[in-house]
């Protein structure tokens, strides 16, 4: 995977210009690529041991290969680009190193830490031992496979496991256990409970069915958990769900589901992963250094990716919602356009 935009020996000369970037996956390292081929100086902060983001940590082998993206980021590196990694940025509290500092040594910052919390279900039972974000616990799993941790250290499942949600991440989410730790966890049973059907699922019918045919995986289209229950160990045991039909109204792009009254039904279960999709993570708080964020908690920008704070520009799923990493990508390439037209001309009007 490329990320720098000319060849190695075609760097120009230093324009005496630094950014920093916040977020090393796909939308920042798409940045550092545009940016160190315009002459800038420019370092990388991630919070992470190694570049790549989701890309390493989160996306499956299968459908990005991680040695193309550890490739495109070596040849960064030799361009010139600096990483800083292990480095966890904050904003007006916590420990780490402050955005502040950042903004105040560096001629831009372009903020593009993604979207790496999930959306809860909010449902009595989702913090019991066993029920897991299923974006955390494939992080988990990734960090143990790539060997910055040990495998007894994933968070355990079991022999039946439940995925609630439709989308990229629950395809994952029933696909990773059964091909990597099925003898681990003894695992025999993964269900995918969709308050939709496979028809308007995002991840399509297509990969719907073939969770089903090929991993055997079973469907419990048109329901929705109402609450998770535990057994004497004080575990997640069994999840209630709830039988939903599909309503369409106008302007709506899909039908929405509508609980069935009565309808709830218990399912025995050892874990699950909940799959709800996932939100904006920007590394720091609403207003911190004067940075406003938009209502579903991506940051505020304009269309040249400027924030609402001088120097500072966003970019990725952190600007616009959680996407596909060519997106991302794409909104970093662009971004970092945005960014060198201010450091030449020092215009943020």
């Amino acid at each position: 995977m490329k990320f720098l935009k000319c060849s190695e020996s075609s760097i120009p000369q230093p324009t005496g210009k630094r950014v920093a970037i916040v977020g090393a996956g796909p939308a920042g390292l798409g940045a550092a690529g545009v940016l160190r081929c315009k002459g800038h100086e420019v370092h990388v902060y991630d919070r992470l041991p190694e570049p790549g983001g989701m890309l390493i940590f989160a996306i499956p082998e299968y459908h990005v290969p991680k040695a193309g993206v550890r490739s495109g980021v070596q040849e960064l590196i030799r361009a010139g680009v600096v990483f800083h990694m292990n480095t966890n940025v904050v904003g007006c509290s916590g420990e780490g190193l402050r955005l502040e500092d950042l903004i105040r040594d560096f001629d831009a910052v372009l903020i593009a830490t993604g979207t790496w919390r999930s959306r809860r279900l909010e449902v009595p039972g989702e913090d019991l031992p066993g029920v897991y974000p299923a974006l955390e616990w494939l992080f988990e799993f990734y960090k143990a496979q790539l060997g910055y941790s040990k495998m007894e250290e994933v968070p355990p499942l079991g022999s039946r496991i439940m995925v609630v949600g439709g989308g990229l991440t629950a395809v994952d989410a029933a696909e990773v256990p059964l091909r990597y730790v099925k003898d681990l966890f003894k695992i025999e049973k993964v269900y995918l409970s969709y308050r939709r059907t496979r028809n308007e699922a995002p991840m399509s019918p297509r990969e719907f069915n073939r969770l089903i045919q090929q991993y055997g995986v079973e469907p419990l289209e048109l329901t929705a958990p109402t609450k998770f229950s535990p057994g004497p160990n004080g575990r997640v045991a069994s999840a209630t769900l709830q039988r939903m039909k599909l309503e369409s109204a106008p302007g709506e792009k899909r039908p929405h589901p509508v609980p069935i009254p009565g309808s709830e039904f218990d399912v025995k279960v050892d874990a699950v992963l909940v799959a709800a999709g996932e939100i904006p993570t920007p590394p720091f708080e609403p207003g911190c250094m004067g940075i406003e964020l938009n209502r579903d908690g991506t940051i505020k920008t304009d269309q040249k990716f400027r924030t609402t704070a001088r120097k500072v520009f966003a970019a990725g799923d952190v600007r616009h919602g959680a996407s596909l990493y060519g997106l991302a990508l794409k909104s970093g390439n662009e971004a970092a356009a945005s960014v060198d037209e201010f450091l030449r001309t020092g215009s943020w009007s």
